[in-house]
């Protein structure tokens, strides 16, 4: 994820591709303010973004959901993916792809595709199998993998399922995997997800089925091509939104110029699927692999993963109708330390609104622009004693290299840095350029902090930058100038006290 030099280049990201079994949950919104967070730092840095999230539709989840529900899977997978994308709207997702695999016929012949393509390489046979399934992970496990006879990550006991299905030689790229992590051709972050990565590799890779009977999967899915008995498996499947989102098969051209995806954002939980079966996929069919995987921790309440499947869910939507997006996003990056498990809490997201949000951040917004509207002035210079107290290197390594919430605090250092010398100058006794030069640092820092909260909070940074006649565009613009000029127009307090 290294930034090497500053030029207008494609970046490529995506978030994980959520089934649609059930309606969102606040680990959804975590994944995608993450995501966000890194695709709009890349704007700033000079990138052209491209970012892909969508509904994964085509799996054995969905079809048991619907029965349960009592509706048809076309019904349900329309109903949840709708409020998916609702999710990704208000919560700020920059996407710009939302593909929902069941609907879309170019994902479909993509998919298809790729199955040819690993097909003719000799990647993929038929054989009888019986195993133990989880229908919430969609994978099977040998008995060793499980804990007390049940799935690790659902808690539930699998299924024992026989029949004749096609196989991946994952095997055959045990070697190939294991060289290209253990480089970091492939980077996993964080190294710990790595490593045990490569344990799991270095143990030795088993071949793994690519498609379920069509009877099992009650005929919903895509087919095997050649094969209507079978069901292309649904991760083979859902895998695949990451190339047909950017245009393989339809539109080459934008494939070409957009794939290798740099960096996929996904949770622990499905981190064998992107780390070992999916590059191993892309190898055999002849598809660069992608550049990192970002690996984020779960959610938990009460130290149990948030899921729905356990039942102990937050709805992100109804987090949002309270508190707004901005408050929410903030929380979730401020928390949650990216690659580790942290526990959700309705308090503190409104402790950190009130102390950090409204209390240093709206706080200073208002009383800089109080005082300089007061002043009547459009124009300040004076010495940059502010710039001084950013280190922009710093902000940007961190961000670099994933570690967000660290950025984050980077930039509220600055914040509280900036109230702090509102406090030593008071401003309001100040007349003439001992004023001018105050006021100067002063809206020259709101002016840098709107840059460099925009990935976390967008809508709060762009009003910043309105109130100061300026706008969001570079990640160089950081840089104190030695005057500012601005129509400054101080509007309503960002943020309202909650509780």
């Amino acid at each position: 994820m290294a930034v090497s030099g500053n030029f207008l280049a494609g970046f490529y990201i995506t978030t994980s591709i959520p089934y649609v079994n059930a309606a969102p949950h606040i680990g959804h919104a975590l994944e995608f303010a993450q995501a966000d967070v890194i695709a709009r730092y890349r704007k700033l840095v000079g990138y052209e973004v491209n970012l892909v999230t969508g509904a994964d539709e085509n799996s054995l989840k969905n079809v048991k959901a619907a029965e349960a529900a009592g509706i048809s899977v076309e019904e349900l997978c329309s109903r949840n993916a709708l409020l998916f994308r609702e999710l990704a709207d208000r919560i700020g997702l920059s996407y710009t792809a939302f593909v929902r695999s069941s609907v879309s016929e170019a994902h479909r012949k993509g998919v298809g595709e790729l199955w040819r393509r690993c097909a003719e390489n000799g990647d993929i046979y038929k054989k009888r199998y019986k195993g133990l399934y989880c229908v919430g992970c969609e994978a099977f496990y040998t008995e060793g993998e499980l804990v007390e006879g049940k799935c690790p990550e659902h808690k539930t006991k699998p299924d024992v399922v026989e029949e004749d299905n096609y196989f991946f030689r994952l095997s055959k790229y045990q070697e190939s995997l294991e060289r290209m992590i253990s480089k970091d051709q492939f980077r996993i972050m964080p190294e710990s997800r790595k490593n045990e990565i490569l344990s799991f590799i270095r143990a030795g890779l088993e071949d793994f089925s690519v498609s379920r009977s069509a009877g099992r999967a009650h005929g919903w899915g895509i087919p095997v091509p050649g094969d209507p008995s079978q069901t292309i498996y649904v991760w083979f499947d859902a895998l695949a939104v990451y190339i047909t989102g950017v245009g393989f098969v339809g539109d080459e051209e934008h494939f070409m110029k957009t794939w290798p995806a740099d960096v996929h954002v996904v949770g622990k939980g499905i981190i064998r699927f992107h780390s070992v079966y999916w590059p191993a996929m892309l190898l055999s069919a002849g598809i660069g692999i992608p550049k990192a995987l970002f690996v984020h921790g779960y959610f938990t309440v009460n130290g149990e993963k948030m899921s729905k499947s356990i039942g102990n869910v937050v709805s992100p939507l109804n987090m949002m109708n309270k508190y707004g997006s901005d408050s929410l996003r903030y929380y979730f990056i401020r928390d949650s330390p990216n690659f580790e498990d942290s526990n959700f809490s309705e308090g503190a997201l409104v402790n950190r609104h009130n102390k950090e949000l409204l209390g240093d951040l709206g706080n200073l917004v208002n009383r800089v622009l109080t005082i300089a509207e007061k002043d009547g002035k459009s124009e300040f210079s004076g010495n940059a004693e502010m710039s001084k107290k950013l280190d922009m290197a710093e902000f940007r390594f961190r961000l670099d290299n994933g570690h967000l919430h660290e950025a984050l605090e980077l930039a509220m250092a600055f914040v509280r840095e900036c109230n702090a010398y509102v406090n030593s100058k008071e401003p309001w006794k100040l007349k003439g350029p001992e004023l001018d030069s105050v006021l100067y640092n002063l809206l020259e820092s709101l002016r840098v902090i709107s840059i460099i909260v925009y990935p976390f909070v967008p809508q709060s940074a762009e009003k910043i930058a309105g109130m100061l006649g300026s706008e969001i565009k570079s990640i160089e613009d950081c840089k104190f100038r030695g005057s500012f000029s601005g129509r400054i127009t101080k509007g309503p307090h960002l943020f309202e006290k909650i509780g």
